[in-house]
């Protein structure tokens, strides 16, 4: 059996995987915001999920930030109490087992590559498109995650082929100018109607008036296409994956995947672009699901 752990930044979800990927039980808890009481929270959880399947599993567990390879110790993890900590080392003390830990947006692209939306693909992006823009990489069954760990960090690119109204961009809070990350993320959707309408208007609803008769919505919404579109050609060209799968909530608006598939060929350095678009089949499980995935048969 295999126990998946996501260790988000309000809530910490646990799932047990039997054969073929089968779901055996599911578990969620509120994060503590302590370093030392989210070690305890993981331990009950693995705990509670041994005794639900009565069974005893392999452990992995998607984190938001990465593993320093040096030190061991989490960093740029957005739940702050976990920087400079040796989490690794301390659930393997607390839980008296090996554990194997990924950043989150490895695990969504682990997941979906394993039985998703990708099963069977040889490469594939996950693009996580939500309050933020990150990615994850899949080769062979396998995350990729590169020896400085951020593979797959795409949204702190810059937006490619700027026109001369979007140079240089919004500052982003990575202290850079024009990342593709303030560009596609959910928030700046909104800033973009915003800037046009002179309103604020939350991203469902600017999908929603796309769909109706709200003209600027529409244009909103058309410009987000092709920001997608160039930001996941130069993922092509780089790492030429078999699929892309889209994740995080803006994944949800509809028609997106086959929107940006439309666009590629205006961007890609090729005659042709067969790189399949789709959108996640797991959803919000996918993180989770991932990080048992870390564990191979």
């Amino acid at each position: 059996m295999r126990i998946g752990i996501d260790l988000g930044g309000t809530k910490i979800e646990g799932i047990a995987l039997g054969d073929g990927g089968v779901e055996g039980a599911r578990r969620r808890i509120a994060t503590p915001r302590d370093y030392d009481e989210s070690l305890g929270a993981i331990a009950a959880l693995v705990q509670a999920l041994e005794h639900d399947t009565g069974m005893r599993g392999s452990i992995g567990v998607g984190i938001p930030g990465s593993i320093v390879p040096a030190t061991g110790l989490v960093k740029n993890a957005n739940s702050t109490w976990l920087n400079g900590r040796p989490l690794q080392r301390d659930l393997e003390a607390w839980l008296a087992r090996p554990v194997r830990l990924m950043n989150d947006a490895n695990c969504f692209a682990l997941s979906e590559a394993t039985d998703g939306a990708a099963a069977g693909a040889d490469t594939v992006f996950g693009a996580i498109l939500g309050t933020g823009v990150g990615g994850g990489i899949v080769m062979d069954g396998r995350c990729h995650v590169g020896p400085n760990r951020i593979g797959g960090e795409w949204g702190h690119n810059p937006l490619p082929w700027m026109t001369a109204d979007e140079f240089p961009g919004e500052p982003c809070y990575c202290g850079k100018r024009g990342c593709i990350e303030t560009f596609l993320s959910g928030p700046a959707l909104e800033r973009e109607y915003a800037r046009r309408s002179g309103r604020a208007c939350a991203a469902p609803e600017i999908v929603q008036g796309a769909a109706t008769d709200d003209v600027i919505a529409a244009g909103v919404l058309a410009r987000y296409h092709d920001h997608l579109a160039r930001g996941l050609a130069t993922v092509i060209d780089i790492l030429d994956p078999d699929v892309i799968v889209l994740g995080g909530g803006m994944s949800n608006i509809a028609g997106l995947a086959d929107a940006v598939t439309a666009r590629l060929p205006a961007w890609v350095f090729s005659d042709s672009v067969v790189t399949r678009v789709a959108r996640n089949v797991h959803g919000d499980s996918s993180g989770v699901r991932g990080a048992a995935w870390l564990w191979p048969a």
